[in-house]
């Protein structure tokens, strides 16, 4: 078989136990995606050993009969999330040479399994961005390109090298992560699955944090089934963080009937924002029509909270990065400026920070601080938490309606040009999250889909949310939304 890097998980693995293929052969033709595909800048640390090394275990593994579902299947791993000696920076400079003595429950998890990591995958420094522009790696690139016009497009961000090497078939799955919409809008802009669990199912223990009450872990996959597989080894309760859950994982793959009859799928008037490209309100109606069509029910519902859904993130997010950020100091870990003489434990503090975190870090971290001082916490701090609630309510009030799901578009447009959303005015990039954020405060399951094409023939994606603990069910819709939508579009190979 050639080109097997191009396989979905669920594929690979059957191949792998039917004897087809062997994990070897199926991480050597990833390793030879991934070294030509420097032009992409997905992959960061690239760990070739390690990868053959899991590949020839997986091998013998599957032999004796007794291999998991993603036993073999070779994958990126986000800089995100630590991994035991090997770098994981979080795409920043002031973890410059930082290699942890443990692995991130998710990415051992994974490595239990039986999963071969390629190498870590590019990112937004410490996750914060929405087109990977922030990161001490330099930009990662979609592999899409528009019609015949040769700019490098954003492959969103933060989870922008997981998108992008996916996309490009230099992996078979990627880890993500998603605190304001950093898997769903990556996943939309380069045309693959994203799918953001409910808080708590997946450990954030040893993955490098952001914001503490919206950070969760997904896996970014080509397709429903390969997501439904990879959630599945990636979940569970962890005993080392406290906000892990301890329920039951259910087998998520085998609830993918595509059978939605009877489903009740909302549709917020609120999320019909001024402006909205007329491709994405025709792609949002297709969407409600294929599943009608499938046999669901389409309502119209309120979510009457949303339009304060964007600030309020945006004082909640900064604030708990402003408190996770200040553990980097140039003590421990990490980069330590260089101090002149007479330089005390202040000047120490203030040269590390200013030197090793980028400028959107500095932003968010300055924004943080503020809002949590002490003449502010109560006009900002507090009044975000109180908006948060409202907005859980919302959602909380639309399923006790008897709601399954609810449609949305996953974005405001396609993907952009690098470059094309300058610093100039960082709320432009903050817009980027309008659909996503709202499922991070409200701490639900969300999963975008792609569903079209623009007229530059750049990936769309839609976005369902689910109820809470009940990724399953929000899979089997997304699947039949997939099966609908029969979205089969890859990128023209220019790299």
């Amino acid at each position: 078989m050639s080109d097997l890097n191009k396989l979905g998980l669920a594929e690979a693995r059957d191949a792998l136990r039917k004897g087809d293929v062997t994990s070897v052969e199926l991480t050597e033709s990833c390793l030879k995606a991934i070294d030509d595909a420097d032009a992409l800048n997905a992959f960061v640390h690239k760990t070739p050993e390690i990868a053959l090394e899991r590949a020839k275990a997986a091998d013998a593994r599957i032999k004796e009969g007794d291999a998991p579902s993603m036993c073999g299947l070779p994958i990126g791993i986000k800089d995100l999330f630590c991994t035991k000696g090997v770098p994981s920076q979080a795409a920043s400079k002031i973890l410059e040479g930082f290699k942890p003595e443990y692995e991130s429950t998710v990415s051992q998890q994974l490595a239990d399994a039986g999963a071969v990591m390629l190498g870590k995958l590019n990112m937004d420094e410490f996750a914060m961005g929405s087109s990977n522009e922030t990161s001490v790696y330099g930009n990662a690139v979609s592999p899409w390109r528009r019609g015949n016009d040769d700019a490098q497009l954003t492959p969103g961000g933060s989870s922008g090298g997981s998108a992008s090497a996916v996309a490009a078939d230099l992996c078979l799955a990627a880890t993500g992560t998603d605190t304001g919409g950093s898997i769903r809008q990556p996943a939309a802009f380069v045309g693959i699955t994203g799918i953001k669990p409910t808080y708590g199912r997946c450990s954030r223990w040893g993955i490098v944090a952001f914001a503490s009450s919206l950070d969760q872990a997904g896996p970014m996959t080509k397709n429903v089934r390969d997501a439904a597989i990879m959630l599945e080894t990636m979940c569970g309760h962890d005993a080392k963080d406290s906000t892990s859950a301890e329920l039951a994982v259910p087998n998520f793959e085998a609830m993918l009937t595509g059978d939605i009859k009877g489903k009740k799928i909302g549709i917020p008037k609120e999320y019909r924002m001024d402006g909205m490209p007329a491709e994405i309100e025709k792609l949002w109606a297709d969407g409600a029509a294929m599943l009608k069509d499938a046999g669901a029910e389409i309502v119209d519902i309120s979510l009457p909270h949303t339009k304060y859904a964007l600030p309020a993130y945006y004082v909640i997010a900064p604030a708990e990065a402003s408190s996770n950020l200040a553990r980097y100091d140039g003590v421990r870990y990490g980069r330590r400026a260089h101090l002149a003489q007479g330089d005390g434990i202040t000047e120490m503090y203030e040269k590390t920070r200013a030197e090793g975190f980028g400028h959107e870090v500095q932003r968010r971290v300055m924004i943080g601080t503020y809002v949590l001082s002490a003449g502010f916490y109560d006009a900002y701090y507090n009044r975000a938490r109180r908006v948060r609630t409202l907005i859980k309510k919302d959602f909380e009030d639309v399923f006790a309606a008897g709601v399954d799901a609810i449609l949305t578009p996953a974005t405001p447009s396609a993907s952009f040009g690098l470059g094309e959303m300058t610093e100039a005015d960082p709320v432009q990039m903050y817009l980027n999250d309008v659909f996503t954020v709202t499922v991070n405060l409200a701490g639900l399951p969300g999963v975008s889909v792609p569903a079209g094409l623009d007229a530059q023939g750049l990936p769309l994606g839609l976005q369902l949310i689910g109820r809470p603990w009940e990724e399953g069910d929000l899979l089997n819709t997304a699947y039949a939304l997939e099966n609908a939508a029969g979205f089969v579009a890859k990128p023209g190979k220019w790299w």
